[in-house]
């Protein structure tokens, strides 16, 4: 008997403390929605993450809202957030906004924006086929 006593309290100590980062871990991933996923929704006032590329040509910033469209190849959502943009958001590049869907609209009070490693001091030098939509 001791010697499986030897093999099962840790076995059962490494099981319980695996379980304990599992569940810690797991709630403190956030995760977002693209586009697609989200017209899938009702909405609701939960609050929500959606992510995707800025579609060009529908950034409009007046009156301190921002309304832009986000993208993910296959469906676009229409965004309206409240305040001012961080300084790197642009038309084309890829975003997280926070907020509420009430099922048309996306109201946003965030932004995160995403970016590669690389800084270019131009835009020329700018491989639109690398960042563009793969066809399936």
């Amino acid at each position: 008997m001791k010697r499986y006593a030897k093999f099962v309290i840790p076995a059962a100590l490494l099981v319980v403390v695996l379980i304990v980062l599992m569940v810690n871990l797991s709630s403190a991933l956030v995760y977002y929605n693209t586009p697609s996923e989200l017209v899938d929704r009702a909405g609701s006032e939960d609050r929500l993450r959606l992510g995707g590329r800025v579609v060009p040509g529908t950034v409009v910033d007046a009156d301190g809202v921002v309304q832009f469209d986000v993208e993910d190849c296959d469906v676009a959502v229409s965004v309206a957030h409240a305040g001012s943009p961080p300084q790197l958001f642009q038309e084309g590049i890829g975003v997280v906004v926070e907020g509420t869907w009430d099922g048309s609209k996306f109201s946003s009070d965030t932004i995160l924006v995403k970016h590669d490693e690389q800084y270019r001091t131009d835009s020329d030098d700018y491989d639109e086929a690398t960042h563009a939509c793969q066809e399936s």
